[in-house]
């Protein structure tokens, strides 16, 4: 990669930091659901109205991508994104956050879809995985600093005030108007789709090609994982250890502490191993991570599964998409569509993770998660290296 493309590659990975505001949705529904007296299954509402229109926006994104290009896209998502953090800041209530989060999974599935092959535009195949690898650890900062704002907020403001836990909305928003006037602002030439635009069909009819339905499900049960982790790990530690909201939301940002760790090593050691053996390694730390929080009952053996969790999960996003889009490079745009709409996995899991931890207690979300882990197990054959 030349000294232009890293310059023009630093504004398109500053939207990777964007791409983790979604990820605010986990301590966000333990709050809303702490401030209006919610049930787990109620409160699991808003992580499934964030990756919901995964499933909705993916594919037409792939398409919009191939009538007005990928840089405009990404800015189209990024003005979603900022109207999302910004109502939260007018009003409160249970309605008015699951139409922010509604506003903010669509901003972020617009953004995940095009951002992917925007990134392949300036580095082309070869840097590929190391770079969206990289990404996901930009996309791993936002994440865990997310947790620490609310609970700073939580404690610094009072709820009159306007702002309290919400003041993350504040600052998120600063950052997402400086993220989309960076991008606005840089030139950057695109490939241009050889083919003629693809119809829904087109793009549905790349499932029949088995490493794209391979890679479209353990998307599924990736992201099922991470937001699982997410909004099940601080209800872990107060159903163990007794302890309040406030504390057991450092639970949140430990594991995107070690996700952020994760995927900055993971950039530097993906070009020295090969993608199979990285990702055999991943899964086994998800393995030990599951069982470990499942029986364990003290507050450090609790946090190391969690950290585990964190390494396990922060790279294996970067490793499927780049294994699927690699694989088929005549149609990058659809297949990124695609991958993307199997994030609606956020949607799935929560929800079936609500109603089992109603039923067993949160042994029973931690369940859901493992069926992810044992296909991502599975999936490890559709690993080209």
């Amino acid at each position: 990669m030349n000294k232009q493309s890293r310059l023009v590659l630093i504004p398109v990975m500053f939207c990777f930091f964007v791409m983790g505001f979604s990820d605010l949705v986990g301590i966000a529904s333990n709050y809303v659901k702490a401030d209006f007296r919610l049930n787990d299954a109620t409160a699991n509402l808003l992580p499934s109205m964030v990756f919901f229109w995964f499933l909705i926006f993916g594919i037409p994104t792939g398409m919009l991508m191939n009538k007005i290009g990928r840089k405009k896209t990404v800015m189209l998502s990024l003005a979603l994104t900022v109207v999302a953090l910004l109502l939260p800041l007018l009003g409160y209530s249970f309605g008015i956050m699951l139409v922010a989060f509604s506003l903010l999974g669509i901003g972020n599935a617009i953004l995940q879809t095009s951002l992917n092959p925007l990134v392949a535009s300036v580095t082309g195949n070869r840097h590929l995985s190391s770079t969206l690898t990289f990404g996901q650890f930009l996309k791993a900062i936002a994440s865990f600093i997310g947790p620490i704002l609310a609970m700073w907020g939580a404690t610094k403001f009072i709820p009159t005030a306007g702002y309290d836990w919400r003041v993350l909305f504040l600052i998120f928003l600063v950052i997402g108007i400086a993220a989309t006037l960076l991008l606005g602002m840089t030139s950057i030439v695109e490939s241009q789709p050889e083919n003629k635009p693809s119809s829904f069909k087109d793009c549905f009819a790349l499932l029949g090609v088995p490493v794209v339905l391979l890679s479209f499900i353990a998307i599924i049960c990736h992201v099922g994982i991470d937001v699982g982790v997410n909004t099940t790990a601080p209800k872990i530690l107060m159903e163990r250890l007794g302890i309040t909201l406030n504390d057991a939301a450092f639970a949140t940002s430990l594991y995107f502490i070690f996700r952020t760790i994760g995927s900055l090593t993971g950039s530097a050691i993906l070009r020295m191993m090969k993608g199979r053996t990285f990702f055999v390694i991943s899964i086994i730390l998800l393995a030990i991570g599951l069982v470990v929080l499942l029986y364990g009952t003290g507050r450090t053996v609790l946090y190391v599964a969690i950290a585990l969790l964190g390494l396990g999960n922060s790279n294996i996003f970067a490793l499927i998409i780049a294994n699927a889009i690699t694989q088929i490079p005549d149609k990058q745009n659809e297949v990124s569509g695609l991958m993307i709409t199997g994030i609606f996995g956020g949607t799935v899991f929560p929800l079936v993770m609500g109603f089992m931890s109603d039923r067993f207690g949160q042994a029973g979300a931690i369940i859901v998660m493992a069926v992810g882990v044992l296909f991502l197990l599975t999936y490890l054959r559709s690993i080209k290296n």
